[in-house]
Order: C-alpha cells, then sequence, then structure tokens
C-alpha cells in the first residue's frame, strides 16, 4: 500500500493531467483482462501462479546448488511467466500485488478516477491463492 501511495505521489501531476484516461490510472494500481472473459481470466491466474510455485518448490527439494546465482532462477521464472501468460490479466500472481493497490486506488483523491473496477479484484486474490493450492498438492503427491 505505501509503494501504491508513493507512485500516485510522484505521478500525481501525470495523473491530473491524464485525467480523461482512468482506465489508463487504474492500470498503474492494478491488473485488468485485456479482455474479460472470466473463466479464462481466472484460469490465467491460477496457471500462472501453479506454474510459479511449482517450479520453486522443485528448485528448493532438488539437489543442485544454486550458490551465486541466488534468486536469479526465480526472477527468470516470473518473467518468463509474465511473457508467456501476462498478456490475457497482467498476471498478479499473488493477491498482495492487486489487492493493496487497488484499495489505495480506491482511496486516494485521484483527478478523474473511475471505478476501482471491484466487480474483476476477485480474480487476482482468488485466482492465485488456487493456483497456490493446486501446486502444493500436486507437488505433495507426487514428491
Amino acid at each position: 500500500m505505501l509503494g501504491a501511495f508513493l507512485v500516485w505521489l510522484l505521478y500525481k501531476d501525470h495523473f491530473d493531467e491524464t485525467s480523461a484516461e482512468p482506465h489508463s490510472q487504474l492500470a498503474c494500481f492494478s491488473t485488468s483482462p485485456s479482455i474479460k472473459n472470466t473463466p479464462l481470466n481466472f484460469f490465467s491466474e491460477v496457471l500462472g501462479t501453479f506454474v510459479l510455485l511449482y517450479v520453486a518448490m522443485s528448485f528448493q527439494g532438488s539437489a543442485v546448488n544454486l550458490g551465486s546465482t541466488g534468486r536469479w532462477p526465480i526472477t527468470t521464472l516470473i518473467w518468463a511467466i509474465g511473457l508467456s501468460l501476462g498478456g490475457t490479466t497482467g498476471y498478479a500472481i499473488n493477491p498482495a500485488r492487486d489487492l493493496d493497490p487497488r484499495i489505495m486506488h480506491a482511496i486516494l483523491p485521484i483527478k478523474g478516477k473511475s471505478s476501482s473496477n471491484w466487480s474483476y479484484a476477485w480474480i487476482p486474490i482468488i485466482g492465485p491463492v488456487t493456483g497456490a493450492l493446486i501446486s502444493i498438492l500436486i507437488f505433495n503427491l507426487l514428491h
């Protein structure tokens, strides 16, 4: 939420100048679908989170010593998920990525802002939670 507040503070002049583009303003704070298709948007969030957690758990359980590369494989994985699956929903893959900034969008005094699109907000919250639970279940069944 602090990050969303700082974005608003830093870009306040820009938001004031672009008040005729409320959907672009909202995009700075939260995800939204390119094409609204609730089942596929939900599936996109489930799949992205599933892949992230399953692969991350595989790294943790492997005998491979990542050594000085540290978090680079996970960073690359998130980048790959964004490139491959991010176009449909903006890939929250983490409920905190969308919910807290969306709340800040709702309460900040942004000139010309529109709705915070709460009718869509459940997808980037429930989708990643669902993907995480499925990933953990399958990982534990297979390992």
